[in-house]
């Protein structure tokens, strides 16, 4: 069999490795000499904590478990199972920490509440004033920039991988083919158009008006900590943005402890992800109106800046990089994927959202699955 995937990003990679991984031939086409898009500008996180129960929570735990698996075949994805750690600081925080715990998939999760000298031990970079800790043990990352990367030198070596960079699909042609912007025809006995929140040209005339929507968010990346950052951080900001915190005690959160007006103006929370190379990856911000802004904005980043010191108890090092993104997300938050048979032979794969760098293996799976490959 052989499978013609439309797009480079994460989603279009994982598509490709289940592809190959069950014995077929790929022929892979970017836009982009690299994939550019929110496959490199996020935190590289394999993020289970925050995830709804149900489809959403099974569907990060599978990807989990596949990141792990592919991270021990492909060491340059940089698997790290590091776990994630939310400092809270105020009794409404703690509430919500403590719901979190009683949730009947927390286990699953790996949740467990620390004292604040427990969470130092297991972070000791963590030397600024909290209370507690909401420690989530299933939480891990990858390295976001150099991921695809090494994924595509793993495919390559099979000799069952082509990668066509520079093209842009253009339009299908019959059932099970595509034509590039170089008059080329690709043809498979499927096609998967993974084009992340390119959501216009093809994908309009093919699908339509699908529901899904773009996101653009806002990070930063430091020079080297100058020591170990041994988990995630995020904040209790969180809390407000990820669906496995709603509870009475979120709600008391929210009439009760006013969130900071630029990180509401925003619809801001702080999460962050030590690379590699020591540096921090830090963020993020949330606009969801069209058209958005084309500058970054620096009260998120002063913001985000004085959280972090205030959780390391020292100065940030200096920031190295600033960028936007942006990613597609299904309009239902509660949908993992939009996944639609657009022709014969054809299928669309999009608007992940923020879930895309952790359950992009898992998506690919029930791709392939649902598909007979």
């Amino acid at each position: 069999m052989k499978v013609i995937v439309v797009g480079a990003g994460v989603v279009g990679t994982m598509h490709a490795w289940q592809a190959v991984e069950r014995g077929h031939e790929v022929v892979h086409i970017e836009r982009e000499a690299e994939a550019r898009g929110a496959s490199l500008r996020n935190f590289g996180q394999i993020w289970v904590s925050g995830r709804a129960g149900g489809e959403e929570l099974e569907t990060a735990l599978r990807a989990r478990e596949l990141w792990e698996g592919i991270g021990a075949r492909v060491p340059g994805l940089g698997f790290r199972a590091i776990g994630s750690l939310t400092p809270v600081r105020t009794e409404l925080e703690l509430a919500v920490a403590e719901a979190a715990l009683a949730r009947p998939d927390a286990a699953a999760r790996g949740y467990k509440l620390l004292t604040a000298d427990e969470a130092r031990a297991v972070n000791p970079a963590l030397r600024g004033a909290f209370e507690a800790a909401l420690w989530c043990e299933r939480d891990a990352a990858v390295e976001p920039r150099t991921a695809q990367l090494a994924l595509r030198e793993a495919l390559l070596a099979t000799g069952k991988y082509t990668f066509l960079p520079d093209r842009e699909v253009r339009d299908v042609v019959g059932g099970h083919a595509v034509r590039d912007d170089r008059g080329e025809v690709h043809t498979g006995d499927a096609v998967v158009l993974c084009t992340g929140a390119a959501l216009t040209g093809l994908v309009r005339e093919l699908a339509g008006d699908i529901p899904v929507r773009r996101v653009r968010l806002q990070m930063m990346q430091t020079d080297p900590l100058g020591e170990p950052l041994t988990t995630s951080v995020a904040d209790a900001d969180s809390f407000r943005y990820y669906p496995a915190y709603r509870s009475d005690a979120l709600d008391a959160l929210d009439a009760g402890q006013a969130q900071d007006p630029t990180a509401a103006a925003h619809k801001m929370q702080l999460l962050m992800v030590q690379r590699v190379d020591g540096g921090l990856t830090i963020g993020d911000t949330h606009e969801y109106e069209h058209p958005f802004a084309f500058d970054t904005l620096e009260d998120p980043y002063e913001h985000l800046t004085r959280v972090v010191e205030s959780f390391l108890g020292r100065p940030l090092p200096k920031i190295r990089r600033r960028w936007a993104g942006v990613y597609a997300q299904c309009t239902d938050t509660g949908r993992v994927v939009h996944r639609q048979k657009v022709r014969e032979g054809v299928w669309l794969v999009t608007g992940p959202g923020g879930r895309g760098m952790t359950c992009s293996p898992a998506i690919a799976e029930t791709t392939a699955n649902e598909l007979g490959w």
